[in-house]
């Protein structure tokens, strides 16, 4: 018992400000050690393939084989500054050759990217992810009874639990006549792009702001990323620079922080990058794991023993889009690497890309 009330004051005091100071020393551990590029200009520091601890010779080889692979954009960062950055072929607009200021697609690498944006969102209580869908896209978003729609919640859209059945006539859909039930939410992993896709309705609907407008707000300017929403069909697909998708890489990289700024933070994040649920251990939200003991793949119920990239780091996660649109986040290493282009082979996602990718970069990666 504290008999001094000015002595008790102070300790309490004291006290706070270092529970506060750990907590921020906490926070800012991962993002210590990092570099970050201007947000308002080109330049971006270097660092030479010896101080990244890469085999030098082996690089070369290495970028031989990528640029054979159809890819337009590969970089590499460490601590966050630049490795390699090299640009083959032509721009997605056919008009001159690509460059750090070309845009491309990132498909369903996109995901990660709206994943974040809802877990912002949440962060600043705009919506909870255990709230039911039907609260943001009100009865009847699904053609299902009201007894299933209303078991659906956020969370199901991020870990792909919804419990919709993929095997529509058009799984891009977001049409109530497309959402049949097919198993219970929360009991079958499956991953379906309509479910996901509907994500951008939610979030205006708790934000009162578009998508492209909570991006910009949230994420885009904060960071300097140049990118932009733009529809197709029914999907909205994102498209950015190479740079910009590094720079995401990079804030993921960080846990959330920009220099002094903490974009966001807290559980939903380490959930996104560590598995979500028990069905598909090899996913978090809306992100793809390395480094599980199985994982399971698109359009099949199949478990496949083992992690999902044998030769790639445990602890990598990843973004990952069709025709091979990669954006790998190595914490242990703190490395960032990002690939566009288009693919070899016509996967939804090119899984045999990035392991053959991992098998030719994983040894050049010396300890």
């Amino acid at each position: 018992m504290c008999f001094d009330r000015t002595a008790c004051f102070k300790t309490l005091i004291f006290a706070g400000l270092y529970c506060a100071s750990f907590i921020s020393f906490a926070q800012n551990s991962q993002s210590s050690g990092l570099y970050f590029p201007p947000t308002d200009a080109a330049d971006w520091e270097k660092m030479s393939l010896r101080e990244a601890g890469l085999d030098q010779e082996g690089i070369g080889q290495f970028l031989e084989w990528v640029s054979g692979t159809n890819t337009r954009a590969f970089i590499i960062l460490k601590d966050g500054k630049l490795v390699v950055e090299e640009y083959w072929g032509n721009k997605l607009t056919g008009l001159g050759p690509m460059n750090e200021e070309s845009f491309w697609y990132w498909a369903s690498a996109g995901k990660t990217l709206t994943a974040t944006l809802i877990g912002i969102a949440e962060n600043e209580k705009l919506l909870k992810i255990k709230d039911r869908t039907q609260k943001y896209l009100g009865k009847g978003w699904t053609s299902m009874k009201n007894a299933d729609e209303k078991k659906i919640r956020i969370r199901n859209h991020l870990t792909m639990t919804t419990g919709l059945d993929e095997q529509v006539a058009n799984p891009n859909s977001i049409d109530p006549k497309d959402f049949q039930f097919k198993a219970k939410a929360g009991s079958r992993w499956s991953y379906h792009n309509g479910p996901y896709t509907i994500l951008e309705q939610v979030l205006a609907s708790a934000s009162g702001m578009s998508f492209q407008d909570f991006y910009e707000e949230k994420i885009g300017e904060p960071i300097g990323m140049k990118g932009f929403w733009q529809k197709s069909g029914q999907n909205n697909v994102f498209y950015s620079t190479p740079r910009s998708m590094a720079r995401f890489g990079l804030l993921m990289l960080a846990e959330g922080q920009w220099e002094e700024r903490q974009i966001y933070s807290g559980d939903f994040f380490q959930t996104l990058s560590n598995a979500s649920q028990d069905l598909n251990p090899s996913y978090g939200y809306l992100t793809w794991l390395n480094g599980k003991s199985f994982y399971k793949l698109p359009r099949t119920d199949r478990e496949f023993d083992g992690p999902l990239i044998p030769a790639a780091p445990e602890d990598m996660y990843q973004a990952m889009g069709l025709n091979g649109q990669f954006l790998m986040v190595i914490p242990s290493k703190n490395l960032v690497i990002v690939r566009m282009g288009t693919g070899p082979d016509s996967g939804e996602i090119p899984f045999l890309l990035i392991r053959q990718l991992w098998d030719r970069l994983g040894p050049l990666l010396q300890e």
